[in-house]
């Protein structure tokens, strides 16, 4: 029962060598640059919407925070994108190993630091030592930020890769409920179904919301830093 429950979440291979590099692409043939005079309309949604998220994610950037725009928009595009086309069936969601997630929190979140280190030194270093506080903690505080400082990254990873296993999972239980119990129960069958619809419908919008809440935050430590 464990195997085949957690099945889904292991690195696919073909002929013995693993695709996840071709999975991890896969997600930008979506995006294609618009080559026309004049966009269809789902260039253009896609256009629209990238348009209101960037204006709604920068408005509070001063001019060195605005230069990650790019960064930033592709960052929301592949995580989302990615997390959509995990629900496919048969799929392998690339969100939910926690070492990619790693890979992508790990550097955005060094690069923020090392831009406030940089431009902010001052105000940086402040941060670990709160204004007007008692000369006998100052030690402890910074130790405690310290360690908050570099949790960071791994909130980020952790809390992406648990929403997006959890709702797998979930899909997965209730799923296999379903079918087993049509030769039970109907009528417990077709509620368990429901269930699994709903939810299913949920997991559409958790896989955007997580993604929009991932580069949010990397956009709030850069706003911290810049």
């Amino acid at each position: 029962m464990n195997e085949n429950l957690f099945a889904s979440f292991a690195a696919p291979t073909m002929m013995g060598l693993p695709i996840v590099i071709l999975i991890v692409l896969f997600p930008s043939i979506l995006f294609p640059s618009p080559d026309r005079l004049i966009n269809n309309r789902l260039a253009s949604i896609q256009q629209w919407l990238i348009q209101l998220t960037s204006k709604q994610m920068l408005s509070i950037h001063n001019h060195k925070g605005q230069t990650w725009a790019l960064m930033l928009m592709s960052l929301i595009l592949f995580i989302g994108s990615t997390n959509l086309l995990g629900l496919l069936p048969h799929s392998f969601t690339p969100t939910t190993q926690l070492s990619m997630n790693l890979g992508m929190a790990i550097p955005l979140w060094a690069g923020t630091v090392i831009t406030g280190f940089r431009y902010k030194t001052k105000t940086s270093l402040a941060h670990f030592l709160p204004q007007g506080t008692p000369l006998p903690l100052i030690p402890m505080l910074v130790i405690i930020e310290t360690i908050s400082l570099f949790i960071q990254p791994m909130a980020l990873a952790v809390r992406l890769t648990a929403n997006i296993t959890a709702g797998h999972l979930l899909i997965h239980l209730i799923g296999g409920a379903t079918l087993a119990l049509m030769d039970i129960s109907t009528t417990t069958a077709f509620i368990t179904f429901t269930i699994l619809i709903l939810l299913t419908i949920l997991e559409f919008a958790v896989a955007l919301i997580q993604a929009y809440v991932f580069t949010l935050l990397v956009s709030l430590y850069l706003h911290d830093n810049t």
